[in-house]
């Protein structure tokens, strides 16, 4: 499975499709990617595992997410006021 993702990463242009998120605005993708990136590092780290599995959703948020944003939600997440439940 590992080589699974590896070679998608190594694929990776942009965003694929997503079905739950089948309109045209993507900011609920790009919200849900971030908040799974995140999710994803810190489940990987109380494991102990590598976390170069969440790669995928970092290049996701990162090609789908006005850099604006996720500077304001590193900001957010840094001073423990983030919105979101990581």
């Amino acid at each position: 499975m590992a080589e699974d993702i590896k070679a998608k990463l190594e694929r990776y242009k942009t965003a694929p499709f997503d079905s739950r998120f089948p309109n045209q605005n993507q900011t609920k993708n790009c919200w849900q990617n971030y908040l799974d990136f995140h999710r994803c590092e810190k489940a990987m780290a109380a494991k102990g595992a590598d976390a170069g599995p969440c790669q995928w959703y970092y290049r996701v948020y990162k090609s789908l997410c006005p850099t604006a944003w996720v500077t304001t939600w590193d900001e957010y997440r840094e001073e423990g006021t983030f919105p979101g439940k990581i």
